[in-house]
């Protein structure tokens, strides 16, 4: 059983880290000026650590080797509330489909947007993989 806790414990460090890794090469927004562009990247920074911390790997889809990648589209106001989200690409396994709306409610609200920013729309790359 202690063996098992070590491998669960493995698995999800290397799905944390394979996660920050992944959106830190996902998110794309159009160039703005330096000081903008230095605002955006510290807001991108926080938004990838919120999802780390929020995002759930249920046990029973790691007990059972269940990996997915899904795609989620969030408009997010400029005090950081997400107004809207939708879900643009399932992972086609319900166990982790159900856990999008979870995240979505765990995020809200994000850190505020960069000043001058009144809305934002991203999509919004989440991966369940086991490693």
């Amino acid at each position: 059983m202690e063996h098992s806790r070590i491998m669960d414990g493995n698995m999800l460090k290397n799905f944390s880290t394979f996660l920050v890794a992944t959106l830190v090469l996902s998110f794309t927004f159009a160039s703005a000026p330096a000081s903008a562009a230095d605002d955006m990247k510290s807001w991108k920074i926080a938004v990838i650590k919120a999802v780390a911390k929020n995002q759930r790997y249920p046990r029973s889809a790691i007990a059972r080797e269940i990996e997915g990648r899904a795609k989620v589209r969030l408009v997010v106001s400029a005090d950081g509330t997400i107004t809207s989200h939708e879900i643009l690409e399932e992972t086609g396994q319900s166990i982790l489909d159900s856990e999008i709306p979870k995240l979505v409610e765990k995020l809200n609200p994000l850190p505020a947007l960069p000043s001058g920013e009144q809305e934002l729309s991203f999509v919004l790359p989440l991966n369940w993989t086991l490693n």
